[in-house]
């Protein structure tokens, strides 16, 4: 017998993973590994450690050691390409407290790649390459944030009151939740399941500003995030940005992140000194994605367990 089920605890120490999705594991790896090769992006590779973390209110770090546990390789990727690395990819295990369920695990594997020079329009067509040489060939739509919820939650998520938000949610939301919670809720309950079963490659495009995190903002009415999220079969992949080039003013936004993480009731975070000081000391005009290689491995084996492409998801770890 390859593994048993969760309820048979003296059994825990066989893979949760059966022989075809660590072979599906593999071949993928390799097919993303050959795919940045041909297009002669380099390998490479960052710590797992650091003293400093990005502070967010939906990403919680895991502490090791008085350090921090990567959540992903982004900064450290980032002062690679601040130092003239030229493009850049890794396949990196990144970490998130919390992050447990049938599409998650606290300790996964991520794909970050970067390139310098590129619009996020460019990367948006070779996320597309990517994928389809991996999934193979399959339609390509394309929504903005705004189109999306009018067609598919009937709100306009720029305009509309929060009372219309909350009338548009399938159920009472959680209380204290504020507008951009409420979006996230209309994403997942009305927009991504239309997504999925639309099929095929969807790109989201334009977000609200106050989702920008570390990407450029575009000022025109309504302020939008220059930034992109790539999903196959309703399930979000890959998540992409023209990067923020200002070391001041991403400054500024780790710490509106880390008020917002006090005012509820999370500790602040230390913040990436060395990544700020790359920004500043001059950081390229660069577009750059994450892709979640875990879920890509769940769609390439046709399942919607990510345990079945892990060896040891948390409960066997």
């Amino acid at each position: 017998m390859w593994n048993v089920p969760k309820s048979d605890p003296a059994e825990l120490w066989r893979p949760a993973a059966n022989p075809a999705g660590l072979a599906a594991r593999a071949a993928t790896l390799k097919r993303l590994r050959t795919f940045f090769d041909a297009r002669q992006v380099l390998e490479v590779e960052t710590p797992l450690l650091s003293p400093g973390a990005v502070p967010d209110d939906a990403i919680e770090p895991i502490g090791c050691a008085g350090w921090y546990l990567s959540t992903s390789p982004e900064t450290a990727m980032k002062r690679l390409l601040a130092a003239g690395s030229g493009p850049i990819y890794q396949i990196a295990k990144a970490f998130r407290a919390g992050e447990a369920g049938h599409r998650h695990n606290p300790e996964f594997t991520m794909l970050e790649w970067y390139r310098p020079g590129w619009s996020w329009r460019e990367l948006m067509t070779e996320s597309a390459q990517l994928l389809q040489a991996v999934l193979g060939a399959m339609p390509v739509q394309e929504w903005t944030f705004a189109a999306a919820m009018k067609r598919f939650a009937g709100v306009d998520p720029f305009s509309d009151p929060d009372e219309a938000l909350i009338r548009a949610l399938p159920f009472p939301p959680p209380e204290h939740l504020d507008r951009m919670g409420l979006l996230d809720l209309l994403l997942t309950e009305r927009v991504e399941p239309a997504f999925q079963e639309a099929g095929g490659l969807i790109f989201l495009t334009h977000f609200p500003a106050e989702r920008a995190a570390m990407a450029e903002i575009d000022p025109a009415p309504p302020a939008t995030a220059l930034r992109f999220e790539l999903y196959v079969q309703g399930m979000e992949l890959v998540n992409g940005y023209q990067e923020l080039t200002d070391g001041d003013e991403q400054a500024t936004r780790l710490h509106q992140a880390n008020r917002k993480r006090a005012a509820m009731n999370l500790p602040p975070l230390p913040l990436d000194e060395h990544f700020l000081a790359a920004l500043r000391s001059g950081f390229p005009r660069t577009a750059g994605a994450a892709l979640g290689v875990d879920r890509l491995v769940m769609l390439v084996l046709g399942t919607d367990r990510i345990a079945d492409v892990l060896a040891f998801p948390a409960d066997r770890a």
